[in-house]
């Protein structure tokens, strides 16, 4: 098993049911193909660097997990099919970006723990 990161962007005109429908879609995808998800990051609603299918603003997800490298082409496919996916990007991650990915949850979990105190 490799370890592996996409962001994915949604088109903005989701309502938050659907939105969340997609990305449980896609987490559940990883796991029936014997994957873990090991993070799952909401970066909300971002201004787009240009428009895309004249939209210019989306959804931001940032999926981390596990998974076959098999199953990377399979998943590519189900984001190039699905009408709601504006964009995506999945890079495998080696030792450093795991240990710099583990550090940046734990820095925003830090953070997050502060804000309810």
């Amino acid at each position: 098993m490799n370890n592996y990161e996409t962001v994915f962007i949604t088109t903005p005109v989701l309502s938050n049911d659907e939105y969340t429908r997609t990305v449980k879609k896609y987490a559940e995808l990883i796991e029936k193909a014997g994957g873990n998800v090991v993070h799952k990051e909401d970066w909300g609603i971002k201004q787009l660097a240009y428009p895309i299918q004249k939209k210019t603003t989306g959804f931001y997800t940032l999926l981390q997990f596990e998974v076959d490298p098999q199953f990377i082409r399979k998943f590519e496919v189900e984001f190039k099919r699905d009408e709601n996916i504006m964009r995506f990007l999945t890079t495998r991650l080696d030792k450093h970006a795991i240990a710099y990915a583990e550090q940046r949850r734990n820095k925003l979990s830090g953070k997050s723990k502060k804000a309810e105190v």
